[in-house]
């Protein structure tokens, strides 16, 4: 499963993954011309108790709708096992690339919901293993287990913090004041599992406020944010816009190498490049970047 799984990971490109409520048509019906690189059909947090039942049926329809563009389709399904698992009953096969665990409250959640998939992929025909994970934490318990938790499980493509619940939890209002030192924990923890840090410095529920959503964002990358997810489709371009690497650091960092490439052949490992000194971690920074911008460019493209 994990051969399968690190391809099924490759070239994730998640700079904007945009919440769908299931049951609503005409956001449905939308979703795809807002141009995320994800969508997160929701049967959590926006589906009434009443109507959940009847949301399941709707996902598999709602996934050829949304991904018209190619956008990914993950579905983000209820914490708790007596609703979790019906969720992945009804959703997993082959429209689906991942599942978003919320509320997750440790590595045994996880493996938990991991183990129901594999299983729904085998008897489904799906190629086991490849149905990805994006996993949240929103409690002051699992804050605790953040490491453990994002390297729980081969299936775990992305990891973060929720800012609103979390900071329900621990009895605060969300701003950048009061969660940036968790969120940076939650980079860590994800950085450390090999996976992809997602969220933003601060709350993004406010959409009405674009210019400072985008000071957010662009401090969100600086900080080591991959993509953050969002409720409103008037995020989507700020995220893809700011989550990019912009033109000049991915000429600078081509720069680099083909400098450091050189002074390699010349028999030395650093050297100065515009007056900064440049040895392995900024090679191998400028290595990741150019990575990163490479796998935007195919995303990009194939959804023209």
């Amino acid at each position: 499963m994990t051969d399968v799984t690190t391809k099924a990971k490759e070239g994730l490109v998640l700079r904007s993954m945009m919440f769908v409520p299931v049951n609503v048509d005409k956001y449905v019906e939308k979703a795809h011309t807002r141009g995320p690189d994800a969508m997160i059909l929701d049967l959590e947090d926006s589906i009434a108790a009443s109507e959940k039942a009847t949301a399941r049926t709707l996902v598999t329809d709602a996934a050829k709708v949304v991904s018209q563009k190619g956008a990914d389709v993950f579905v983000r399904i209820n914490s708790p096992l007596r609703l979790g698992i019906p969720d992945l009953e009804a959703v997993i096969g082959p429209g689906i690339r991942g599942i978003t665990l919320p509320k997750c409250d440790g590595p045994g959640h996880v493996r938990l919901i991991a183990e129901a998939i594999s299983e729904l992929e085998a008897e489904r025909g799906v190629e086991v293993g490849s149905t990805i994970m994006s996993v949240r934490v929103e409690t002051a318990e699992a804050y605790f287990k953040m490491a453990e938790i994002a390297k729980a499980h081969p299936r775990i493509a992305c990891f973060g913090l929720g800012s609103e619940d979390f900071t329900l939890s621990i009895g605060v209002e969300p701003s950048t004041e009061t969660l940036l030192f968790p969120k940076q924990q939650s980079i860590i923890a994800a950085r450390a599992a090999g996976v992809l840090p997602m969220g933003l410095v601060s709350s993004g529920a406010d959409y009405t406020r674009l210019d400072e959503m985008r000071e957010v964002v662009k401090k969100s990358r600086r900080f080591g944010f991959a993509g953050s997810s969002c409720i409103h489709p008037a995020v989507v371009p700020i995220l893809n816009e700011e989550f990019t690497p912009p033109e000049e650091e991915v000429e600078n960092a081509r720069k680099i190498i083909d400098a450091f490439d050189e002074a390699v052949k010349a028999g030395r490992a650093s050297l100065e490049v515009d007056g900064k000194m440049v040895d392995y971690p900024i090679v191998y920074r400028a290595e990741n970047l150019i990575k990163i911008a490479d796998n935007i460019a195919k995303k990009t493209a194939a959804a023209q």
